[in-house]
């Protein structure tokens, strides 16, 4: 029978980047250095609401399991939306928070959200899901949550007990296409038309776009992206954005190799800029800003770039991001998300997964939906 040990980390410093990258490999949100910089910037802290819990397990005295974990004050920046269970929970005069989260703050991206290296991984996730409900009880936590995992990893925890939660997104794949114009020949003639007209209005604004990638991103451009980001992020919230200059800069810095800038420019000025992160099959489109509003700029910095960038770096898959039904009409195709739950309080964890069973059911409509309003020929 195999026995297993768990230890609480409240830094990622506190755990070797070398062992930690043994285990999540080259995935740009699970490395070292981007829950790093997270912390180091301040950005995740129990001053945000967000403080750093990262789990451990070991069997003897050798590491099986690590995944990134905070403690929740609120569920702001998670993109798995529970604020119905929280206000539930605050009509019987109870407590949601904090809760446990494993996930990767302000990211809504998907892959193994806990890694194991184990000869029988069915054991280790009982350990886990056996250690976190016990460990919710005993810290008055109401619940754990693993957020964006993939499919096979919803399913275990399932298998534990867990509830698991579907959400769509959408995300673009590389046909082996030779570039833009041999991506637009699989969409019918008048879908074709309409993104045709939309970026023929770049041209015409004498918009140019340029890529920065590593090293060619220098400091100067990272921080002007930043005020971009920011800027956006006022205008439109009110705020300045979950992610500040410090965190930008420490991922310049310790992760150059994984960025990806785009400029757009009129009359050698730049008035937008993305930032993304890539991989080696997947460019994941992040952030953005822009100085002014222009007519279809943010489709064209946010969206068509970055298809024409994977097309001619031999990406398979464009992501960009959470939510957007506008991204049906440009090529990108409902694709399921996978979170896994747990709620102490007997009661609510059996009404959330009655609700979760229909809502289940719903979302699988929804893609099937949304796939039919994809404008690709039909064939």
């Amino acid at each position: 029978m195999s026995h297993f040990s768990h230890s609480w980390f409240n830094s990622i410093n506190q755990i070797d980047a070398t062992q930690w990258h043994q285990f999540f490999g080259n995935d740009p949100f699970t490395q070292h250095a981007f829950l790093y910089a997270l912390e180091q910037s301040q950005c995740v802290s129990a001053k945000t609401g967000w403080q750093p819990h990262h789990l451990a397990i070991y069997e003897g005295d050798k590491l099986v399991a690590l995944a990134p974990g905070y403690l929740k004050a609120h569920s702001y920046g998670e993109y798995v939306f529970d604020w119905a269970w929280a206000e539930a929970y605050e009509k019987n005069g109870l407590d949601y928070y904090p809760k446990w989260l494993c996930g990767i703050p302000f990211s809504p991206i998907e892959g193994q959200r806990i890694r194991i290296m184990h000869s029988n991984p069915k054991l280790v996730y009982k350990y886990i899901t056996e250690q976190l409900n016990s460990h919710c009880v005993e810290q008055a936590w109401s619940g754990w949550h693993v957020n964006f995992c993939d499919k096979a990893q919803a399913t275990h925890l399932y298998d534990t007990g867990a509830m698991r939660r579907i959400g769509v997104q959408f995300q673009w794949f590389n046909n082996n296409f030779k570039d833009f114009d041999d991506f637009l020949k699989a969409f019918n003639a008048r879908k074709r038309k309409a993104v045709k007209k939309e970026r023929a209005k770049i041209t015409e604004q004498n918009i140019s776009i340029e890529w920065l990638k590593g090293e060619k991103i220098t400091t100067a451009t990272m921080q002007l992206f930043c005020e971009f980001y920011q800027r956006t992020y006022l205008k439109r919230s009110g705020h300045l954005g979950y992610l500040n200059s410090d965190f930008f800069s420490l991922l310049h810095a310790l992760m150059a190799d994984k960025l990806l800038i785009m400029l757009a420019k009129r009359d050698q000025q730049v008035i937008a800029a993305t930032l993304s992160l890539i991989d080696d099959n997947t460019l994941y489109g992040r952030y953005w800003g822009a100085s002014e509003e222009i007519d279809s700029l943010h489709f064209e910095l946010c969206y068509y770039q970055g298809i024409d960038y994977a097309i001619k770096h031999n990406i398979q898959c464009f992501n960009a991001g959470a939510q957007g039904e506008h991204k049906i009409a440009r090529g990108f195709q409902p694709v399921i998300t996978y979170s896994a739950h747990h709620i102490v309080h007997p009661d609510f964890n059996n009404a959330i997964a009655d609700y979760l069973e229909r809502e289940c059911q719903h979302i699988e409509i929804y893609k099937q939906q949304c796939s039919t309003l994809l404008p690709f020929k039909n064939e």
